[in-house]
């Protein structure tokens, strides 16, 4: 894995530009003041047209037992991504960390996919999009199965706002267990380049717009 430290001070338009050419920022720790920038020799991606829907996660999904929605929450989100969890008990998200992808979701590029439960944030995930890619940056849940829902509700929503690349940074077991494989280095910067061509659309279902399961599940059939 390559990995550069990062030199100067980060703005939100260096981390645009970063994303744009295949770089994304991680700390040491959470108490860590230092960024660098991340090139992985092989990088995890999400090709949208495969995610793999088990039928348990499905019947999940189609249940609505989350209400989902987006953008509501940004601080919320991260701070629940970067606190400790049963299985992780260190974070890379530090105080910059968290600044940095603020001011990209107040600028409009980063977002939030959330589920709560009885009005309780209990799982979710955000990452920036740029054009037509969306970078998946971090997810937690407090309830089984929540990111997993989280997770399907993103699919469905880049697919319909006609994005082309759904980027993972590293490919886990639960990931590819849901469609996540692992591309070369070279590989993936084409698909990057590719995507940077087209013009996707995150809020192509509003904000405002209750998506149901049914409707989640619909636009990944199509």
């Amino acid at each position: 894995m390559s990995r550069l430290t990062a030199p100067y001070a980060v703005t939100p338009q260096l981390l645009l530009r970063a994303y744009a050419i295949g770089l994304f920022p991680m700390a040491e720790s959470a108490e860590d003041d230092q960024l660098y920038w991340v090139d992985p020799e092989r990088r995890a991606i999400f090709p949208l047209d495969t995610f793999i829907l088990s039928r348990s996660l499905a019947k999940t999904v189609r249940q609505d037992r989350f209400e989902v929605s987006v953008d509501r929450d940004f601080d919320a989100v991260i701070a629940a991504c970067a606190a400790p969890a049963r299985h992780r008990e260190k974070t890379w998200i530090n105080a910059e960390i968290r600044g940095l992808y603020r001011e990209l979701f107040d600028l409009g590029f980063a977002h939030t996919v959330e589920c709560r439960k009885d009005g309780e944030l209990v799982g979710g995930l955000y990452g920036v999009s740029l054009r037509g890619a969306f970078f998946g940056e971090s997810m937690f849940h407090r309830e089984r199965d929540a990111s997993k829902v989280a997770l399907t509700h993103l699919v469905a929503r880049l697919r319909v706002g006609g994005y082309q690349l759904l980027d993972t940074q590293f490919i886990t077991p639960h990931l590819a267990s849901l469609g996540a494989m692992e591309i070369s280095r070279e590989a993936y910067h084409r698909a990057l380049d590719e995507a940077l061509t087209t013009q996707a659309d995150f809020l192509v279902w509003p904000k405002e717009m209750r998506v149901s399961g049914a409707q989640a599940i619909a636009a990944l059939e199509d």
